[in-house]
């Protein structure tokens, strides 16, 4: 539905930071992206040396990135930034490794003006890897 050109014109993140390489859905409320984990990131050189695992927090900043597509495609959105306000109930299950692919999803469950919040989680197969309730703020872009 969507390749990674098409996400780098929404959301502002850039190698070696984007980490969204496809949307395979999206409509107002939900999102489904997909990073295919190569071993190649550059943060497998430091996590871990042979023995290499997609840091947690990375994880969840792919669902956030895949929830930003989401919410900037709107067009009262569009052009804007999305941050992130917090998370809670965050929850790893399992670790992931190079070689998955990660399908990271987003449906957003409440929105009043420009604050947000969503349920994000992220499957290799039909294996729940991690999960948390994030917030969001939209804001506009700081001027150059």
């Amino acid at each position: 539905m969507m390749n990674q050109e098409q996400i780098k014109a929404i959301i502002p993140h850039r190698d070696p930071f984007l980490l969204v390489d496809e949307i395979l859905e999206l409509d107002e409320n939900r999102v489904v992206g997909l990073k295919h984990v190569t071993g190649q990131e550059d943060f497998f050189r430091g996590h871990f040396p042979g023995a290499p695992v997609m840091p947690g927090v990375l994880i969840l900043e792919a669902i956030a990135q895949a929830g930003a597509v989401c919410i900037l495609s709107k067009p009262e959105f569009r052009g804007k930034l999305a941050y992130f306000g917090g998370m809670e109930k965050v929850r790893f299950r399992k670790p992931v490794f190079p070689g998955c692919d990660l399908t990271l999803q987003m449906e957003l469950t409440k929105s009043r003006g420009r604050i947000g919040f969503g349920l994000g989680k992220a499957y290799v197969g039909t294996q729940l890897m991690a999960q948390a309730e994030m917030s969001f703020a939209v804001m506009d872009r700081p001027e150059a």
